[in-house]
């Protein structure tokens, strides 16, 4: 229930919103860019004659303005509808359920683990001594079925945390779930990592093998927004030697509520034109049955113990990574990845999606052949988005 304190007004946007496709959607994302005129002023939205549907106003690029508006809707098959969202002077009060969150977390000897908004170190600097500096060793995002962490160090490996029940809950186990709190029905930490590409971590190329990002003159992390609907978070490398040349790299990394899967942004800002880098995901350590098509789409499926000292509990999951053409140069595996080699558009930018199920999880499928099916469909769905139009 969404109640609006409108005392003044700014413009109205109308936003069509069309589904392409013989199937329902449910919680697509639609974001719409904040006039200029109402950047200065902007507290609230809210959606006309729909007050049941709620709205995020996001500031991504952190200057203290708006930039974009969030709301999610559920559409039927082949269905369009137009939307008119009212933009106010005054906030709107949203009793709204957070199906998302997002936090960096500093590791302190007090164990308070005080939030921070972003943090850089030199590029000189330890790796082992950045990863234990952040609590939970990176920037954690967390939506209902899953959470993952970005290593705070020159692997930047994407780490995976599944739920039982979908909520939100890292802000009582960190990642660090206890047998206590095992019992309790609470997740867990489910992937060991190694030295893979883990659940779609980027990384450069030398021709045969992924690299590492290892020379940077500076290593960041940001919470660019947490909210009820969408959050994010980035990672930043300045002056990435890769191929002989300097890269300042962002890495933006966005989940929305009731989605299981991510979506990763890579900025590439002096890459040479056709330049090649490498993601994908991990082979899981043991029983590991998986696929990769040309078209750019991969899935792995098995199971690995991935706290050693409850060497009994072992999590069977499932992981996904969803690639297109601009982005796609080829797919391969060696003997720990189904790797997926990409290159940036001519805005410099690489963009692709990643996913991830569970056994565990009371929503996720169940079984390998459960799993490759769900992802041929998810593929579908990313190969038909939702068409919006704002005027």
């Amino acid at each position: 229930m969404i109640t609006a304190l409108i005392t003044a007004l700014l413009p109205t946007i109308s936003v069509s919103v069309t589904n392409p496709v013989d199937s329902q959607r449910a919680n697509v994302p639609v974001v719409v860019a904040v006039p200029a005129e109402a950047s200065r002023s902007l507290k609230g939205v809210s959606v006309k004659d729909h007050p049941e549907i709620p709205c995020q106003i996001d500031d991504m690029d952190g200057d203290g303005r708006p930039d974009e508006i969030v709301f999610l809707v559920d559409l039927a098959p082949r269905q369009s509808s137009v939307y008119t969202l009212q933009l106010s002077e005054t906030p709107v009060v949203s009793t709204v359920e957070p199906g998302t969150s997002a936090y960096i977390k500093l590791n302190d000897k007090n164990k308070k683990y005080p939030r921070i908004l972003s943090v850089t170190f030199p590029g000189d600097a330890d790796n082992r001594t950045m990863y234990n500096s952040v609590y939970g060793h990176g920037a954690v995002l967390e939506g209902l079925y899953n959470a993952i962490r970005v290593y705070m160090d020159n692997r930047q490996s994407i780490d995976l945390y599944a739920k039982n029940t979908p909520r939100l809950e890292l802000e009582t186990t960190g990642f660090y779930t206890t047998a206590d709190q095992l019992e309790k029905g609470f997740g867990r930490d489910i992937l060991w990592a190694g030295t893979s590409v883990a659940l779609g971590s980027f990384r450069g190329w030398n021709g045969s093998e992924p690299l590492t990002i290892d020379s940077v003159a500076s290593r960041s992390q940001r919470v660019v927004t947490t909210g009820p609907l969408r959050s994010v978070i980035e990672v930043s490398d300045r002056a990435w030697r890769h191929g002989g040349k300097d890269i300042d790299m962002t890495q933006t990394y966005t989940i929305y509520k009731g989605h299981r899967d991510i979506d990763v942004e890579i900025k590439l800002d002096g890459a040479e034109k056709g330049e090649v880098f490498a993601t994908g995901v991990q082979k899981v350590m043991n029983d590991n049955t998986g696929f990769i098509l040309p078209e750019g789409l991969a899935g792995s499926w098995g199971n690995n113990v991935p706290d050693k000292s409850m060497a009994s509990v072992v999590d069977t999951l499932g992981l996904g990574i969803s690639v297109s053409s601009p982005y796609l140069v080829k797919t391969l595996e060696d003997d720990v990845n189904y790797l997926t080699l990409v290159t940036p558009d001519e805005n410099g930018v690489i963009r692709y999606t990643i996913v991830s199920a569970a056994t565990r999880d009371e929503a996720s499928p169940k079984s390998y052949d459960e799993w490759k099916a769900w992802l041929e469909k998810w593929r579908k769905e990313l190969e038909n988005p939702v068409k919006v139009t704002v005027k």
